[in-house]
């Protein structure tokens, strides 16, 4: 899906997006983070801080600037441990004296095959890992975050990382990069797990929200049609894979470049580790096998279910 090209606020600004909410956009765009992250302010007294994003001088003094006179960040969440969401948290922490929440560390919420998959010495791809976050205090799945006049219910959705959670605030969710508006989300084994990534998918569209509020791009005022093509479009790439590994086995590698045609050069090992993170998938539902040892350069063929 492209990005919304109306989507571009100025980084460093903190910008209202309803009464208790505020949106801070950090300077770290790529490839990966279209115009950055997005760290959320929630509170008018109590502040709690959601993402405080990247090792950045900058995008620290602008999440203290954003402090108001008889306000304080009583709480820091960190949605999950790649390099683009959680290094800030320490700076932050140790600024403010507020404590950090999260699921847990990097390995926290690992699937068994993801696990061994680690093991065996296969690397994340994709945003990196922050290997030295540990929060404060872990949160687990159904537990609530409580402040100032606000609270938040803690929803445990591995698929892009083991630890993701998203953030239930009474109607609205932010949905880190588990559920983005300008690109589906990348899942990259041994961090990433598809079968993980669509339980959490249809665990979220279970609910009924107003909005999403994403880790990067414009928020979603259509989180079910959103979920809907999310799922809608994990389902055509396992076709596409499927349908490839019909006519004779073949590589991650080999089937992205058969598949992710259009796209950029730069991307390519990228959309390799979600062609990869479907064949893991479709091997625990004994619809394909790998010829030898799962890995991430095995060859696959197809199975029947």
């Amino acid at each position: 899906m492209q990005a919304p090209d109306d989507f571009n606020p100025q980084a460093g600004q903190a910008e209202e997006l309803e009464p208790g909410l505020r949106r801070i956009l950090a300077p770290n765009p790529s490839p990966m983070t279209y115009r950055g992250t997005n760290t959320y302010v929630i509170g008018t007294g109590g502040l709690a801080v959601i993402d405080p994003g990247p090792e950045s001088g900058p995008h620290l003094a602008a999440i203290l600037a954003a402090v108001q006179p008889g306000q304080k960040i009583t709480h820091i969440i960190v949605t999950h441990s790649h390099l683009d969401h959680s290094p800030l948290a320490r700076a932050l922490g140790r600024e403010t004296g507020a404590p950090v929440y999260a699921f847990g560390g990097p390995a926290a919420g690992r699937s068994a095959v993801m696990r061994q998959l680690a093991a065996d010495g296969l690397a994340g791809g994709g945003e990196g890992i922050d290997t030295e976050f540990s929060p404060d205090t872990a949160v687990g799945d159904g537990e609530m975050i409580r402040g100032d006049g606000w609270e938040l219910e803690v929803i445990h959705t591995p698929g892009h990382l083991g630890n993701h959670i998203a953030l239930a605030w009474n109607d609205a969710c932010f949905t880190a990069d588990h559920v983005m508006g300008w690109a589906s989300s990348l899942v990259s084994p041994p961090d990433g797990d598809l079968t993980d990534f669509m339980t959490s998918c249809r665990r979220l569209r279970q609910r009924d929200w107003r909005v999403f509020h994403p880790g990067h791009g414009a928020p979603i005022h259509d989180p079910a049609g959103r979920l809907d093509w999310l799922i809608a479009h994990r389902a055509s790439r396992e076709a596409a894979i499927l349908d490839a590994l019909q006519q004779a086995p073949a590589s991650a590698a080999s089937l992205a470049r058969q598949i992710y045609t259009e796209t950029p050069p730069a991307l390519l090992k990228a959309a390799e580790r979600n062609v990869f993170a479907h064949l893991v998938d479709l091997t625990g539902r004994k619809l394909a096998a790998p010829q030898g040892t799962l890995s991430a350069t095995a060859v696959f063929e197809q199975r029947g279910g």
